[in-house]
């Protein structure tokens, strides 16, 4: 669905990419940082901001993330089953399905949940036991959902959605990889903190 968000598709349906676009960032970047905010701000009433028990948790969640995501518990990760509503394309106008879209692929986890680092981050913020660093956390990943469907920019033909639709298949493992790679990074890290 996000590759009909492409300057291609967007003349296809009479709408303007560079509106559609802006306000998927709008809404993705809102729906992230209101969020992160929330959940920043619980974790400051709950008292978790500054703790080695805050630390400690966060990285038992990134490894215990990283089990679902390597495969080694068997099942998978925890996640509703739905994806945005491909029929807004055709229902509304293209700054409306881009806010609406953006919203709720920047929430995290409206959608179908295929990486464990979507919980990291939320858990990230609530454990930050801040809204400033909610906000921060929250506007990142809501920044990052958008810059994957903004991919699609150089889409203005045919033959660009097919290199493009190749190249995205390409980058699939190498992505997930790295990933993996971020995650159990932060994960050494809070480890290191933690025996210090």
């Amino acid at each position: 669905m996000l590759g009909s968000i492409t300057p291609l598709g967007e003349r296809g349906r009479g709408q303007r990419y560079l509106v559609t676009i802006t306000f998927f960032l709008i809404g993705s970047v809102v729906a992230g940082a209101g969020i992160g905010a929330g959940l920043g701000a619980f974790g400051r009433a709950a008292g978790s901001h500054g703790s080695s028990i805050a630390l400690g948790s966060l990285a038992a969640l990134l490894a215990l993330g990283l089990t679902f995501d390597l495969g080694i518990t068997r099942r998978t990760l925890p996640s509703v089953r739905r994806q945005v509503d491909e029929t807004w394309l055709v229902r509304y106008r293209g700054w409306v399905y881009g806010a609406g879209f953006g919203f709720q692929l920047g929430l995290g986890v409206a959608t179908i949940v295929t990486a464990s680092a979507v919980y990291a981050a939320f858990a990230a913020a609530l454990l930050s036991g801040s809204v400033v660093a909610g906000i921060a956390i929250g506007g990142v990943f809501g920044f990052v959902r958008w810059a994957c469907a903004a991919a699609g920019a150089l889409v203005r033909g045919p033959a660009d959605l097919a290199r493009a639709a190749g190249l995205i298949s390409r980058l699939d493992l190498p992505a997930r990889r790295a990933t993996l790679v971020a995650q159990g990074a932060a994960l050494a890290v809070a480890i290191a903190v933690l025996a210090t």
